[in-house]
């Protein structure tokens, strides 16, 4: 059924129109209590299998990555298909409207997606109002249900990379006392200079802020860490060095986990038309194209930092099978988004329910 909806209504409709479309049908639903039940009943059903990471209580292992919420504003209705963790954003302190449309394309040969959306966002402090109010809806629904939710940080385009450490640290102040964990973003191809972040000399003064800017705006954290968890999510595209370099950063300034990965502006990953149609295009691809390398580095990370950090793998994951490999090598969570574009709001109950009983221990007494 969702198959022929996609081809009929949203194929023909431009990719982000048909994401504002769909987003706001999912929190309409949601905002009519017996529409809400029954959305998830149908969607939802056998997707609780509790687990603890971070010392937060997940409702299962599958998350919905940061880029489809940027604001903040449907965290309950997402939560109603079935995630067990919604990331919000990425949030930048100050609005700003992002790039230039057309931004997103679909690939539909290759199954990806291709953005160059900008960190399109309302700024810290609406989304600041918009997370408060979707964390009291949450709190309606019985407590196995609740999703943990995460915030996605980054840089404001227009802010000089120079004064990068005290934008994270005001995006900190503003939404950390809403987060149950937060995500340092700087591996987005679609700010300028934003990627350069990632060099060890210039994200360490940027996760210390962070840090420090967390510790002190949130009194009483919701993990039993004691405090905010904190992640950084890299890029597909760094060399193996690199990556073990942030490994080792973040290992030495108390990090509690990567995400790996974003986005790839390898193009190499896409084959026939569609290649070449990105040759020409700014931006990131997403999408089963990038599975292999996102795997690739989850291994990486893993062999390289052991159970001292959690890691979250997104990037191709297409189904329980993907999901399974991904907890398989290593990861504690597993993140989606382009798929469920081509899958459909069932897409998130059939991964947990298809995942390994045996997987779904938790942390600490399975080794994960």
């Amino acid at each position: 059924m969702y198959s022929l909806i996609f081809r009929l209504l949203f194929v023909p409709m431009d990719a982000e129109r048909a994401h504002h479309l769909s987003f706001s049908a999912l929190r309409l639903l949601d905002s009519v209590p017996l529409l809400g039940r029954l959305l998830r009943f149908v969607c939802a059903r056998g997707t609780v299998r509790p687990i603890e990471v971070m010392g937060l209580p997940f409702a299962n292992r599958v998350g919905l990555a940061a880029g489809f919420d940027k604001n903040g504003v449907g965290v309950r209705a997402l939560s109603a298909l079935g995630f067990g963790h919604i990331e919000v954003g990425t949030i930048t302190a100050h609005a700003q409207p992002g790039n230039d449309r057309p931004r997103l394309f679909r690939l539909r040969q290759n199954l990806a997606l291709l953005n160059r959306m900008g960190f399109n966002n309302d700024g810290a402090r609406q989304a600041s109002f918009n997370i408060a109010a979707e964390r009291a809806k949450i709190e309606s629904l019985p407590q196995r249900l609740r999703p943990i939710v995460g915030i996605n940080i980054g840089k404001t385009k227009v802010v000089e990379a120079a004064d990068a450490v005290s934008d994270y640290a005001a995006s900190t102040r503003a939404l950390a006392p809403l987060a149950d964990y937060l995500v340092i973003n700087v591996s987005s191809p679609n700010t300028p200079g934003l990627r350069d972040l990632q060099s060890v000399g210039s994200l360490e003064p940027i996760i210390t802020a962070v840090r420090d800017t967390a510790a002190e705006v949130v009194g009483s954290p919701r993990s039993s860490l004691g405090h905010v968890p904190l992640l950084v999510k890299i890029a597909p595209d760094l060399a193996d060095e690199d990556v073990a370099e942030i490994c080792d950063l973040a290992l030495r300034t108390g990090v509690d986990g990567l995400i790996t990965t974003n986005t790839t502006i390898d193009r190499s990953v896409l084959t026939g038309a569609e290649a070449e149609f990105a040759e020409g295009q700014a931006g990131g691809i997403s999408g089963r194209p990038v599975a292999a390398r996102s795997l690739e580095v989850l291994r990486l990370v893993k062999r390289h930092v052991g159970d001292e950090l959690t890691v979250i793998s997104v990037g191709g994951v297409a189904d329980a099978k993907d999901a399974r490999a991904r907890l398989a090598a290593g990861a504690d969570l597993v993140q989606v988004y382009s798929e469920m574009i081509y899958s459909g709001p069932f897409f998130p109950g059939r991964i947990v329910r298809g995942l390994e009983p045996s997987r779904l221990l938790t942390r600490g007494t399975d080794g994960a």
